[in-house]
């Protein structure tokens, strides 16, 4: 069970959590991090399990709640009541909890008393009517509804009738700042000879990576050293479902097409240090993703807060992430329309220059200490005073200086022993 003393006068985040690994398990670990190294002091984890054992989690993990155990939802907001947490910060899409389309999450938060905010990865224009209802119950119970991209305000608004006075943008994350050897970095990877193109995350045949392949031969022919740089594992659900298929008909493409040489698979599970050398070392940072419907990417988020060049298929983040210059977006599924583009901005220094200058002004606002700071005054906002009712003891925040929440009470924390099995990748989860 939740320890009460741990999370007395804590914020508690619900998620998914490393060494899980999903984008929203990563996202939630930086944010988590990100106001711990200001505030001194860890927000508490309760992580929606997918076959990690509890032991493994980190120690801000105080509960893991079963994927698919249904009863555990409302188990765990009775002991959030009782906990003397301030508040709930649940990161939500719908591939992440149990029952259809992630539906159990609602059987927690209709039994929480404490104060909750709903971060929402996922904002479907098109949504099932299940899909519909799960949005709407949420946003009508939390004190606030954070989205991650201002366009998914307006589908919130027009598609979910959500009051927009109860919703807040705040960007996804970045890290803040490249290595400052980026020649350094190119010649520890064996990438100093060459024109680097970067796709990274979680592999699955939603990405696209095949028209960008399709591409290279056109390419080459005009950039001899070009390099095409695929980084990332494969998706554990697509793993688990269709093995390494997706990858190896990628890597079949590339043979057929004779670009093989071109081409190289980085097959591993990145962790932040490294990630950031592959998108220093690289020239161009592509996203050929499918979906029109994909309102948020960890790694398009990067891209763009780390300063680089990007060229990708217009689905809904990367119109808002990438407008005003800041990246030039191509049709979905078209080879032809991708070598264009790469074509105009490695041809062109100036055109480049100029996208990664519009791209680190942006990335200003996305570094994680900025969104940490963000997080940490909305919880003052909506926090509920210490041990819930009638101490009269409030959540304590140092918003000046550095703006930063203090998060009063040290404490071990206790774990439930869980595991759990997960759908495959959702919209939002690249990293």
């Amino acid at each position: 069970m939740l320890g009460s003393a741990s999370l007395r006068g804590r914020p508690v985040f619900l998620s998914t959590y490393p060494p899980q690994r999903c984008g929203i398990a990563t996202f939630t670990q930086h944010l988590v991090q990100a106001m711990a190294v200001a505030a001194g002091e860890h927000p508490a984890v309760v992580a929606v399990s997918d076959g990690v054992p509890a032991a493994l989690y980190p120690g801000e993990v105080a509960a893991v709640i079963e994927r698919e155990d249904r009863p555990a939802y409302r188990e765990t907001a009775r002991a959030l009541n009782r906990s003397g947490a301030v508040a709930l910060v649940l990161q939500h899409e719908y591939g992440i909890f149990g029952g259809p389309d992630g539906g159990d999450v609602l059987e927690l938060v209709e039994e929480l008393e404490i104060p909750w905010v709903v971060t929402l990865h996922t904002v479907l224009r098109h949504p099932s009517a299940r899909q519909r209802e799960i949005i709407r119950r949420l946003a009508a119970g939390a004190q606030r509804v954070v989205v991650l991209a201002r366009r998914a305000r307006e589908i919130l608004v027009d598609v979910y009738r959500v009051d927009p006075a109860r919703l807040l943008h705040i960007p996804h994350g970045a890290p803040d700042g490249l290595p400052t050897s980026r020649h350094e970095v190119r010649r520890r990877l064996g990438l100093e000879n060459s024109t680097v193109l970067c796709t990274l995350g979680l592999i699955n045949p939603g990405k696209g990576i095949e028209y960008v392949i399709e591409a290279l031969p056109e390419l080459v022919a005009d950039f001899p050293d070009l390099l095409y740089l695929v980084l990332g594992q494969t998706h554990p659900g697509i793993l688990r479902q269709w093995g390494e298929s997706y990858r190896e008909m990628l890597k079949a493409r590339a043979r057929q097409l004779g670009v093989e040489e071109h081409v190289r698979f980085v097959d591993a599970y990145l962790d932040d240090a490294t990630l950031v050398e592959y998108l220093a070392a690289s020239d161009l940072y592509i996203t050929p993703y499918l979906s029109p419907e994909q309102i948020s990417s960890g790694t398009l988020a990067y891209a763009v807060g780390l300063g680089k060049a990007v060229v990708s298929t217009p689905y809904a983040y990367a119109q808002e992430l990438l407008a005003d210059g800041r990246g030039l977006l191509v049709p979905f599924r078209d080879a032809g329309a991708i070598a264009e583009a790469v074509r105009a901005v490695l041809g062109s220094p100036r055109l480049r220059r100029g996208m990664e200058r519009r791209a680190r002004l942006v990335g200003r606002s996305m570094a994680w200490p900025r969104v940490a700071e963000a997080y940490a005054e909305l919880l003052e906002e909506v926090a509920a005073p210490v041990g819930g009712r009638g101490d009269g003891a409030s959540l304590v925040f140092s918003l000046a200086g550095n703006r930063a929440a203090r998060f009063p009470g040290k404490g071990g924390v206790a774990r439930h022993e869980a595991a759990a099995s997960h759908s495959g990748p959702s919209l939002a989860d690249d990293r």
